[in-house]
């Protein structure tokens, strides 16, 4: 039967790391929840392609922070270089305040990176680890090799995706999406992923020109506790055209787990 619909209206709320602003969006979970999951963006775009995917995990009881990170999503571009270290201790800090505890951490494209990046140096802010559409395997760690990729999933996702990344790129500006292109296409995941103590789900769209199979299988195989899971006939922005599937996908994993450390 599927699960009726509910309205989430999250907590909008502002922070501030020395110099770097983020903001955060809060659905929080029934009374004895004890999942809390943390979702975290890609390159050039902000908490609103993720916000089905809220939606649809704060539904089911959990507590969901949804996060703008630095210089993404109308926020101040910082006035100095961020690399994926940077942003992971910026994230911590944030969940630390929120006194968050071990979540459920939800990377999509390059939030990924800073997922794992999290997860590797803050193993208490981990309690699992979800790769959606990560980046960057060797065919792709070209500015060429993006520019292709993008383009033809451009032509697989649904003109309100491309609106969505489209609006969101416009927000983040050229400068700064280039430089963290470069840290993107720099960033070795699969040696962070085999450094992650937690168990580790990758999840690609079925038809994701950027994250492919082989490439998704690899990081599977090099988590210490990997699983991967493909969502037929969509796209990189598989949590935004098909929510409902990622979340099940994502549920059934952090449940696997819970049960797996109770028992």
């Amino acid at each position: 039967m599927p699960r009726p619909s509910v309205h989430v209206r999250p907590l909008l709320r502002s922070w501030f790391v020395d110099d770097l602003q983020l903001r955060t969006r809060t659905s929080t979970g029934a009374v004895g929840s004890a999942r809390t999951y943390v979702l975290i963006h890609g390159i050039g775009m902000s908490h609103r392609y993720l916000m089905r995917l809220h939606g649809e995990l704060a539904a089911s009881g959990a507590t969901v922070h949804t996060f703008d990170l630095p210089g993404f999503g109308g926020l101040p571009k910082p006035g100095h270089d961020l690399d994926a270290g940077d942003m992971a201790d910026a994230l911590a800090t944030v969940l630390d305040r929120l006194d968050v505890g071990a979540a459920v951490l939800v990377g999509q494209s390059m939030g990924t990176q800073w997922a794992a990046e999290l997860a590797a140096h803050r193993p208490d802010l981990a309690a699992a680890v979800v790769l959606i559409g990560p980046v960057s395997d060797e065919r792709h760690r070209s500015f060429a090799g993006q520019a292709v990729a993008l383009a033809v999933d451009t032509l697989r996702e649904s003109p309100d995706a491309n609106l969505l990344v489209f609006t969101d790129y416009l927000r983040c500006g050229i400068p700064w999406y280039l430089v963290q292109l470069r840290h993107m296409l720099t960033y070795r995941l699969e040696e962070t992923v085999s450094r992650i103590e937690a168990p580790v789900l990758v999840l690609r769209g079925g038809r994701d020109p950027i994250a492919g199979v082989e490439w998704s299988r690899r990081l599977r195989d090099r988590a210490r506790r990997g699983s991967l899971v493909s969502v037929p006939g969509h796209a990189h922005n598989a949590q935004h055209s098909a929510p409902r599937a990622v979340a099940a996908a994502i549920e059934a994993f952090a449940a696997a787990q819970s049960a797996m450390a109770t028992t």
